[in-house]
């Protein structure tokens, strides 16, 4: 059974998300604010977590910055009820997985749910690449570890920044647009907001890029989207 942490000071949404979760056959715990969640989060090891923004005390940005530089490596969708870019990028920008607006339905909730812990789960990222090990100039991806390198150094990579470099690397050299990213890596309509997958190659280009502004890994096509590729000359 997939343990899941709702973290919501409203009792009434924790208490509504809890009981829908559950009838879909989850564990689920509750927490009431961010210091309470880091808690259940260290002791449970949850699946997954469903994290207010706007928390007493430790907001949501800041509980997930601390799981985050923790590296608990868990997928975190993010609630707020504020329906501001701002907010929704700085999240993802954190480390969480995917945001969801408020008000919103159970049912909603529900699927992004199941649809991020099938593509989460490690067997289905095994299964992402035909090798155990694919090499891109000095970089290697361990899709069976859930990890990878870049100049024998390990990245510390959120679970969509992986699954994000993971897909790249699958289509290496091929042209790929930010829809196509987005209805491979997230899975459901996100209606046009490309930003989440400019926010992603952002984080990845500063962890894998000696020079973030001069990418020889991760290639802007200009009007058409990203492809990831060996560099043309080495490395020092």
């Amino acid at each position: 059974m997939k343990k899941i942490i709702v973290v919501d000071d409203e009792a009434s949404i924790s208490t509504l998300l809890e009981y829908n979760l559950s009838k879909a056959g989850y564990d689920v715990s509750v927490a009431s604010d961010g210091l309470m969640a880091i808690k259940l989060a260290e002791a449970d090891q949850p699946d997954l977590m469903i994290l207010d923004l706007m928390l007493p005390g430790m907001d949501g940005l800041d509980v997930c910055r601390h799981i985050r530089q923790q590296q608990w490596v868990f997928p975190i969708i993010m609630v707020t009820a504020k329906d501001d870019e701002f907010d929704k990028v700085l999240g993802l920008e954190l480390g969480a997985d995917d945001y969801i607006t408020k008000p919103f339905s159970p049912r909603e909730v529900t699927a992004r749910v199941k649809t991020i812990l099938r593509r989460f789960s490690q067997s289905e990222a095994c299964n992402l690449l035909d090798n155990d090990k694919i090499s891109i100039g000095e970089l290697a991806i361990y899709p069976d570890k859930y990890e990878a390198t870049i100049r024998g150094e390990e990245l510390e990579l959120t679970p969509k920044e992986f699954e994000l470099l993971v897909y790249l690397a699958k289509n290496k050299k091929r042209v790929l647009s930010r829809g196509q990213l987005l209805n491979a890596i997230w899975e459901f309509d996100f209606l046009g907001e490309t930003r989440i997958v400019d926010v992603h190659i952002s984080h990845l280009r500063e962890k894998i890029e000696a020079d973030t502004k001069k990418p020889v890994y991760i290639k802007t096509i200009r009007g058409l989207g990203y492809k990831l590729e060996a560099p043309e000359f080495e490395l020092t």
